[in-house]
């Protein structure tokens, strides 16, 4: 049982024991089929073996906010959380062409030694990990289904799951859509609150909320302390992904640049350019293989023009908010400290 003061990590171990258990079957029944599905088995286990399981844990902490005890049922609830964003990886990671993720080789990368080598091969690679990003998200709604807790409390939220999926994929589609355009700060806003923001925060809080059966005003609050918490989350995230250390992050740090992402601090850096600091900045965006040289000095005018700044002020305007949000709703002590705590962890990670 969670005890009732909040432990991040035991929770953490809960869910990871879930997932290990539940995914680690289905690999199983995946490689039966054929062995010579068993690279395609390993990787659909890899992708889930990592993670702060940060959106398990606000799905969970929407149930208890609503005064509703721990269950184990709904650990596993909370756990398909971290099937769906495993499945935004593998999709997000093939569309970015991103080559690692938590200082391994992505799915897209990792399966090219599963296939006959040749032109095509990093072709068939990238069709796999398609396929397994495809697989977990329907694995996040069989664990969601088959969690244990009552078929009622089910239904309730299955409106919720396709909310999730609309907006998410409506996220990562506005982010192709406004790759390689002209920088811009409210584009790049709304990307992040579809792409990442919702489904990191708000809707497995409301998920839990709605599973526990919270009221209009407490799923209220959960969306007025949700969406600036997820928005700030992906904003730090963008930080770390340019000026983080690449050992620390797990990430390529010029992915972001090399592939002209759409990114508020990059917007931010265009806004206040002029035309020859916008022309290195042209030198480097959107190439496959950028030298070092131009990536110091795409960070180093980024920092002369104070956009890693004003990014690091969008950051604690919103968890301001969202703090504001928490203190208005009534909830049980537990819940109030757990849900403050997430707060910081998933805002305040450094370089």
């Amino acid at each position: 049982m969670t005890p009732e003061r909040w432990d991040a990590a035991a929770f953490k171990a809960r869910v990871d024991d879930v997932l290990r258990e539940f995914v680690g079957t289905e690999a199983e029944q995946l490689t039966a089929v054929d062995p010579a599905l068993e690279p395609v088995a390993a990787q659909l286990e890899s992708v889930v073996a990592e993670g702060k399981r940060l959106r398990a844990a606000f799905c969970y902490w929407g149930w208890r906010a609503t005064g509703q005890p721990d269950s184990d049922a709904m650990v596993r609830a909370a756990a398909s959380m971290e099937l769906v964003h495993a499945a935004a990886v593998v999709h997000d990671d093939l569309i970015d062409d991103s080559p690692l993720r938590h200082g391994r080789p992505t799915p897209h990368v990792a399966l090219r030694s599963a296939v006959r080598r040749g032109e095509r091969a990093g072709r068939a690679a990238r069709s796999l990990a398609m396929l397994v990003g495809d697989l977990l998200m329907s694995l996040a709604g069989q664990l969601f289904a088959t969690c244990g807790l009552p078929a009622a409390y089910l239904g309730r939220a299955r409106p919720l799951w396709g909310a999730l999926a609309r907006e998410l994929i409506a996220g990562e589609c506005l982010e192709i859509l406004h790759t390689a355009g002209a920088p811009d700060t409210t584009a790049s806003l709304k990307v992040i609150r579809y792409k990442t923001a919702k489904y990191t925060v708000e809707q497995p809080l409301l998920i839990g909320g709605v599973l526990a059966g919270a009221g209009a005003s407490l799923r209220a609050g959960y969306s007025a302390y949700g969406l600036p918490l997820g928005e700030a989350f992906q904003l730090r995230d963008d930080l770390l992904g340019l000026f983080g250390d690449p050992h620390v992050t797990g990430k390529d740090g010029s992915d972001d640049l090399r592939g002209h992402r759409p990114t508020a601090l990059l917007a931010e850096t265009w806004k206040r350019a002029d035309d020859a600091e916008r022309e290195r900045l042209r030198a480097v965006l959107g190439r496959p293989d950028p030298d070092g040289r131009l990536l110091h000095e795409a960070r180093e005018l980024m920092r002369r023009l104070k956009a890693p700044d004003r990014v690091e002020a969008m950051i604690a305007q919103r968890v301001d908010e969202a703090l504001a949000a928490l203190g208005d709703m009534p909830l049980p002590e537990p819940a109030a400290t757990a849900l403050q705590a997430l707060a910081h962890s998933a805002t305040h990670r450094r370089y």
